[in-house]
């Protein structure tokens, strides 16, 4: 293994997956590869690879995630910066993209900066219902907004606040 894991960590990691364990401990060896998402709210999978400059591969249980090869720097191509794709590790990607949101919901994002969960629920609205993205730290905020605004995003309501006071003021307001 060539990262060094505490070994209180492996222990009780062996605990956890038992026989499946080794599998979990080869990951390790494998090559990195960067993650980034489309922005469905722009364009569609086949339109993406059509234009990619990059060698991509579907990420297998994200629909619109794609992986990239470590030579690449996507977060330097015009696509970025005309929100194309937000880049993201695959499972960065997964709590969103499993959620069952559709246009027309009212959503809350507690914890939203710096936009990729925001950003894929966003686009699962489809402009209809509403986005609320909180992150409690104000320089935080400002990325997520910055990211959003990259996206298109019609329906977005970006806050900074105490989760506590958002309960107060949102009680059962979402869906």
């Amino acid at each position: 293994m060539n990262i060094r894991l505490p070994e209180e960590f492996k222990k009780r990691m062996q605990e956890m997956l038992s026989e499946e364990y080794k599998a979990y401990e080869k990951c390790y060896e494998e090559k990195h590869r960067g993650g980034l998402r489309i922005n469905t709210l722009k364009l569609n999978n086949e339109e993406f690879e059509k234009i990619s400059p990059y060698d991509i591969k579907r990420v297998p249980f994200i629909p619109n995630g794609y992986y990239y090869q470590e030579k690449e720097q996507p977060a330097r191509h015009p696509y970025y910066f005309g929100g194309l794709y937000y880049i993201q590790e695959p499972s960065a990607m997964t709590p969103a993209s499993l959620l069952p949101v559709e246009p027309g919901d009212k959503v809350l994002d507690v914890c939203a900066a710096p936009g990729g969960k925001s950003t894929e629920l966003a686009a699962k609205l489809q402009g209809e219902g509403v986005l609320v993205s909180n992150d409690i730290s104000n320089s935080r905020a400002k990325a997520l907004l910055k990211n959003i605004e990259l996206f298109g995003v019609r329906n977005p309501v970006v806050v900074s606040e105490a989760p506590a006071k958002l309960v107060n003021r949102f009680t059962g307001d979402f869906d």
